[in-house]
């Protein structure tokens, strides 16, 4: 079996595969026009590109947008730099001249944090799961070292903000005759999964708890995940809004290509576990029929059997 100490360098290899080039282009530049289409009354999504974080453009790669009520605006995750951030912002005006009252952040990562500070003169509330202040506190290092250009010069950690009002089970939030439903989830893609529900329209934005055709990074529990996964098919909605892809207009047909790989990924990886088997062997083999189905594979793929791999080989 795979040494603990082998397995450990080759997740951080892992990591470092999705780091961004030294020589990535700088976001400090203006903010362009962000286009946003209105999946159902007052709800609006700019949908994100399918590239790798390590590709021209990772700032914009994840689904975000906004909801308007009769009082206010609720922000759902501002992108992952100061100049997409901005971008969201103007969109937002040129909808509607209302408040923002909230900006609730699905959780942690950077494609989904990194334009907030745009938001902080508008005086809104920022919303996020309870166990993302802590997240976020893990994760500024990181994102000053390696995300710093999409950042204002000069970065600084005050600029990646954690919320103010926390959730922790169920939080209602009132737009003015507009009620979104939040919860927070037990850990799965991450630890500081939120979705959020708009009952006037019964549009289930997911975050990272639902990839459409990109493939499916673990950061949390893959076991939790399926089981999450479960609980949002149980769920009534006319349409989902994915952390990554397209708009899904049936919730349990676009979760079932993500269960299937997930449950091939942990059944395969413990198989391998179980067996002895390399950790370069399992990456070649676990889940490897999947492999068509799914963009970025060479991107993920490998990263989450090397997560998967050391979390089984530890219990």
């Amino acid at each position: 079996m795979l040494s603990r100490r082998l397995a450990i360098a080759l997740c951080a290899l892992g990591a470092l595969a999705l780091q961004p080039p030294a020589h990535a282009h700088s976001r400090r530049s203006q903010a362009s026009a962000l286009h946003v289409q209105q999946v159902a009354p007052g709800v609006f999504v700019h949908w994100g590109q399918q590239l790798g974080l390590d590709a021209p453009g990772h700032d914009d790669i994840a689904n975000i947008g906004f909801i308007v009520g009769k009082r206010c605006v609720a922000v759902i995750d501002t992108g992952g730099s100061v100049r997409i951030g901005r971008a969201l912002l103007a969109a937002v005006r040129r909808q509607t001249q209302n408040p923002i009252c909230y900006v609730i952040n699905t959780h942690v990562h950077v494609d989904h944090v990194l334009g907030n500070a745009v938001f902080v003169p508008t005086g809104a509330s920022f919303v996020g799961h309870a166990a993302l202040p802590a997240a976020i506190a893990r994760s500024r290092p990181y994102f000053l070292q390696h995300y710093a250009a999409d950042l204002d010069a000069p970065a600084t950690a005050a600029q990646i903000i954690a919320p103010d009002r926390l959730v922790q089970d169920l939080l209602d939030l009132d737009l003015g005759e507009r009620r979104l439903h939040l919860r927070a989830w037990p850990t799965a893609h991450t630890d500081c999964d939120l979705t959020v529900l708009d009952e006037v329209t019964a549009t289930l934005w997911t975050g990272d708890l639902l990839f459409v055709q990109r493939l499916p990074a673990v950061d949390g529990d893959t076991q939790g995940w399926l089981t999450v996964i479960d609980e949002l098919a149980r769920i009534p909605v006319a349409r989902a809004v994915p952390g990554h892809g397209p708009l899904a207009t049936d919730l349990g047909a676009a979760l079932a290509p993500e269960r299937r790989y997930l449950t091939s990924l942990l059944v395969g990886t413990r198989s391998a576990v179980d067996s002895g088997q390399s950790l370069p062997d399992a990456i070649r083999q676990v889940a490897a029929s999947e492999r068509s189905g799914w963009l970025l594979w060479d991107e993920t793929h490998a990263r989450n059997v090397t997560r998967v791999y050391e979390h089984l080989e530890w219990q």
